[in-house]
């Protein structure tokens, strides 16, 4: 990918000093409920539990996902609260931490907008999730596992008919996806994992590795980084954002020791 490092990467930490190489062949990127000004900007205004229910149940397809699964439709209002405070939140300032820390000439090419939207609505299709398996103490079993997988679609058809824009409905449903196309919702073969796409799968990643769930400890920050890491090596995220990550993470450890 490109990704040269001037000493060796070990499991207990990450170079800060790491140089990007720019060389071809390497993953690329492409290019009312409310009149209240506002209100109208705000994307929590899609998470009003009032609100959330009429979308829900004015598309019909949402009904559809969920009866492939025998599911009924479910409103999980209470542990969505929860994400959109936390995980969601994270996941919002890290995306514009790695946003800032991109090279001069990139940091032009990101919708900031869109980004900030979708890195806040990201995960708003696990409303619709069984509490038992979104909070399930162990290992998804192949079926839970399926149907964790349909949220970034759910959350896609939740919002498609508001008046957010195009891009950043599509960055919500297509999130857990990357330039290799090999996560999920199913994108065909002209998916182009963008700048802002990168940029939010990588922050959701880094987010969700540093949270304890229960299911696991949350990882340390050098952790969390190898396992991006290699995502860089398999191809699935460009090297520039993730030295805009490890550029982020870094500058947080230093604003730590400032303040002690």
């Amino acid at each position: 990918m490109g990704l040269d490092i001037n000493t060796a990467l070990l499991l207990s930490g990450l170079n800060q000093n790491i140089k990007v190489v720019h060389r071809p062949n390497t993953t690329h990127f492409g290019q009312t409920l409310a009149n209240d000004r506002f209100e109208s900007q705000n994307p929590a205004k899609y998470t009003n539990e009032i609100v959330l229910t009429k979308l829900i149940n004015e598309n019909p397809k949402i009904k559809s996902i969920l009866n492939e699964y025998n599911l009924p439709i479910n409103i999980n209002y209470q542990d969505l609260t929860k994400l959109l405070a936390t995980h969601c939140k994270d996941v919002q300032n890290i995306s514009k931490g790695i946003s800032e820390n991109l090279p001069f000439s990139l940091q032009s090419k990101v919708d900031k907008k869109a980004l900030e939207q979708a890195s806040y609505l990201h995960d708003i299709g696990k409303v619709l999730i069984p509490a038992e398996i979104l909070n399930k103490n162990g290992k998804l079993d192949e079926y839970e596992t399926e149907i964790m997988h349909r949220h970034s679609e759910l959350g896609y058809e939740i919002l498609k008919n508001t008046n957010l824009d195009k891009k950043t409905i599509n960055l919500i449903r297509n999130h857990d996806q990357n330039a290799k196309k090999s996560g999920y919702t199913f994108v065909n073969k002209d998916f182009n994992a963008d700048l802002d796409l990168q940029i939010l799968t990588v922050a959701d990643k880094y987010s969700a590795l540093r949270e304890k769930r229960p299911y696991k400890e949350p990882y340390t920050r050098q952790q969390a980084l190898m396992i991006i890491y290699n995502d860089v090596k398999d191809g699935k995220i460009h090297p520039f954002v993730f030295k805009a990550l490890n550029n982020y993470v870094n500058s947080l450890n230093t604003e730590t020791l400032q303040r002690a």
